[in-house]
């Protein structure tokens, strides 16, 4: 032991190189005995040659939790509804905390640290509830210019619309004041669309025409014809007098506050009775200056031309009265009678300019759209440079289709159409959500009901017993719960809806607004467009399994093959009541037929008398078959009285000893429906079957 303290005393550094550190430790501090380099041998060698295996991180998945407004002092109740859970939901997460829980009630506040561990333990967030008001956006919306300086006003052509029923005369009339020949273009001879023509008379003066369809499918056109006009000059055919769109008519000029001249039409026909359409007309409150009223009445035939000068002279003397004027300069303002897309102009729209001069390069809104002017065209497809009030142009330009009905907007730039559309668009989607929000308010105000009710008769048990209750109720409620998968069958069509203007197609969906029979069929339109039939709307069309309807709109060679190849029926109608009764012949096919009977003979019953066959004797009812005829292979029914006894098929039909198919009337018979079947004399036997019938859709759009 001496010797070897001599040796740690001498050379420190030799025992250092045969003693481990733990037990050089005493004789020196640790720290130089560590502080040369170190090197490590693992068990595990990397082998030359072995890939490392790459270390795949542990990525947490992110779980979108509901987020809760939070405030201070809220009671149980009000964190419940905050939750959306009940108030034994909140009770529930404070178990096994230092709260009382039989002391509270759905009325009791709660602290804010309580608060906040209910949310947490209900594996959600919360937030303060911003007590703040949110700022009011402004309205960058356009809006009409206030009324200009009378000095700057001047007088204007007449805005007068053709109104009346359908086939009354209206587009003759029009053929004859321009001397054209409109009414042989219209499909089936009727105007399915608004017309706008600028006529100028002899004497000079000009008037702007509007012709609208007097069918009953084109109710929206009417009324949009109306409140864009000054004059209404109602047809009427003197052979048929005041009909319905006659009617319709009247109600659409009394709700614009627009004054009538009647033109009693087709009065060189030998059944004409002017007259008799004045008289009528006095129910509807339309009183002719021959009774003492304010409304002009010309006798005029449009076929020959006859009387037509008193008619216009007629509509500039009520012009006159009317003093009308505009404001040439300024802003434009205007409205769109109808639009439709071209395939080489784009989006037109037809425009009858109400104030201003529209020229090219104008700024123009109209709904959620906008154009920077480009073109202008008149009735006849030639280019105009201006247009000014009173005047029907068609405005190539816009970046998307307006809609028929639209008010049109000058606005100073670019820029500014930018915000009018963004700031409409923004208030019809918010609008858009409120309608959401709404439903589903009042869906969840159901639900809560409902919940209130099932709970009304557990409300005296404590939470803890009703928690159990509910346990035990619900437990044998899923347990019998119906499949969530269970089918459909519901009989639907599913429609896609093409037109050549948007007028056109306003008003198909206004006739589908009219169906009525969806607990026969239920009818679904799930696309509308503008323009030819694509091949996107045949594949659209096989998604829903539905079909193409279009009207006054083509289908290229290449998409008819392809519609054809996937089975998507394409229905294309040039005349409005076609394209309805096509609608309604296919919402009949899809109905299952209906079982309707149909009876072949009677025979009454005369005696009774037994037959043997081999060993047995067999009760047969000796009949006469009274009309008709009894064929074996159908159905027979027993009647006695007015009840019925028995119903099935006959075991044997003979005439005299012979067994027959068919017995005539007139002719004895002797029926054998087996031992369980008991005939007496007196009673009715009918031989009937079973026949399907087509059904047929109840929907009727009054046309």
């Amino acid at each position: 032991m001496r010797a070897a303290r001599r040796v740690v005393h001498a050379d420190p550094a030799l025992l250092r190189s045969f003693l481990s550190p733990p037990l050089a430790g005493p004789v020196q501090s640790p720290a130089p005995l560590f502080a040369g380099p170190q090197n490590r041998k693992f068990a595990s060698k990397q082998v030359k040659g072995q890939k490392k295996e790459p270390k795949i991180p542990k990525v947490k998945p992110k779980v979108d939790k509901q987020e809760v407004e939070i405030s201070q002092r809220m009671t149980v109740a009000a964190l419940a509804e905050a939750m959306s859970r009940d108030c034994d939901h909140v009770f529930e997460a404070l178990l096994n905390t230092s709260v009382d829980l039989d002391s509270l009630d759905p009325d009791s506040v709660l602290d804010e640290n309580w608060i906040k561990e209910v949310v947490t333990r209900s594996g959600m967030k919360f937030k303060w509830a911003n007590l703040s008001e949110s700022r009011k956006r402004t309205n960058r919306d356009a809006h009409r210019s206030p009324p200009a300086d009378l000095s700057s006003l001047v007088v204007r052509p007449p805005v007068v619309t053709i109104m009346g029923h359908v086939d009354h005369g209206k587009t003759t009339l029009l053929d004859s004041l321009r001397k054209s020949q409109v009414a042989s273009t219209e499909a089936g001879g009727i105007t399915q669309h608004i017309g706008a023509f600028l006529v100028q008379l002899p004497t000079g003066e000009k008037i702007t025409f509007l012709d609208t369809p007097g069918h009953a499918a084109f109710s929206s056109m009417r009324a949009r014809g109306a409140r864009a006009t000054d004059i209404v000059i109602l047809v009427v055919a003197a052979d048929d007098g005041v009909m319905n769109q006659t009617v319709e008519s009247i109600q659409h000029a009394r709700r614009a506050g627009v004054p009538i001249i009647v033109a009693v039409n087709k009065c060189d026909k030998a059944q004409s009775d002017p007259d008799r359409v004045k008289r009528e007309l006095l129910a509807h409150d339309v009183v002719c200056e021959e009774f003492g009223g304010d409304v002009q009445t010309i006798h005029i035939s449009a076929l020959k031309g006859d009387n037509l000068l008193a008619l216009t002279e007629a509509t500039v003397a009520l012009a006159e009265v009317l003093e009308l004027k505009a404001d040439p300069s300024g802003l434009v303002e205007g409205f769109v009678i109808e639009s439709r897309t071209d395939k080489g102009k784009g989006p037109v729209t037809t425009t009858i300019v109400q104030r201003g001069t529209l020229r090219r390069g104008c700024v123009l809104v109209a709904g959620k759209s906008w154009a920077k002017v480009r073109l202008l065209f008149d009735e006849n497809g030639r280019a105009l440079t201006e247009a000014g009030p009173s005047c029907a142009v068609e405005v190539v330009g816009w970046k998307e289709l307006p809609s028929a009905g639209d008010v049109i907007l000058e606005v100073e730039s670019e820029q500014r159409a930018r915000e009018v559309v963004e700031w409409r668009s923004s208030e019809a989607e918010e609008l858009k959500l409120q309608e959401e929000q709404s439903a589903i308010e009042l869906k969840q105000e159901v639900h809560l009901q409902e919940y209130r009710r099932e709970r009304a008769e557990l409300s005296h048990l404590s939470w803890r017993k009703r928690k159990v209750a509910l346990y035990r109720a619900n437990k044998t409620k899923f347990s019998v719960r119906p499949s969530e998968r269970s089918q459909d069958e519901q009989l639907r069509l599913p429609l896609i809806i093409k037109g050549d203007v948007d007028g056109s197609v306003e008003a198909i969906l206004n006739i589908l607004d009219s169906y009525d029979a969806q607990q026969q069929c239920e009818l679904e339109v799930v696309h509308f467009g503008i323009g030819d039939v694509s091949e996107n709307d045949v594949n659209m069309a096989e998604t829903f399994a539905g079909s193409i309807y279009g009207f006054n709109v083509g289908a290229s060679r290449s998409v008819q093959q392809v519609a054809l190849k996937r089975g998507v029926p394409l229905n294309i109608h040039t005349i409005i009541y076609k394209l309805v009764d096509q609608l309604k012949e296919d919402l009949s096919n899809k109905l299952p037929p209906l079982e309707s009977e149909s009876v072949i003979g009677e025979a009454s019953v005369l005696a009774m008398f037994e037959v043997s066959v081999g060993k047995k004797k067999v009760l047969v009812a000796g009949c006469r078959v009274q009309k008709g005829q009894l064929d074996r292979r159908h159905t027979f029914r027993l009647i006695r009285g007015r009840d019925t006894v028995w119903e099935g098929s006959l075991l044997a039909l003979r005439h005299h000893k012979d067994d027959v198919q068919t017995v005539k009337t007139g002719m004895e018979c002797g029926v054998s429906a087996g031992d369980s079947v008991e005939f007496k004399p007196g009673d009715v036997i009918v031989c009937f079957e079973n026949v399907a019938c087509p059904q047929v859709t109840s929907w009727n759009p009054g046309f």
